[in-house]
């Protein structure tokens, strides 16, 4: 038995300056049905999610931690 290799895609996020900024956006994020792994840089605004996850999903969550994701990277 194969296992499928897991779907990462990586986001640019507006809005963050700052470690609670990150937190927030990983929280959120975090709580997605689905999601196995969330990493955020505040560095180039990056946001990497791995695990079945609509951008839409991915999108309102961001929202939701006050911040925007401008577009897939």
């Amino acid at each position: 038995m194969s296992s499928q290799p897991t779907a990462t895609t990586t986001y640019l996020v507006d809005g963050m300056t700052c470690a609670h900024c990150v937190a927030s956006v990983r929280e959120e994020v975090g709580e997605l049905g689905g999601v196995e792994a969330v990493d955020v840089s505040l560095e180039d605004g990056r946001l990497t999610v791995a695990g079945p996850v609509a951008e839409a999903d991915v999108r309102a969550a961001v929202a939701e931690a006050g911040y925007i994701l401008v577009r897939a990277a």
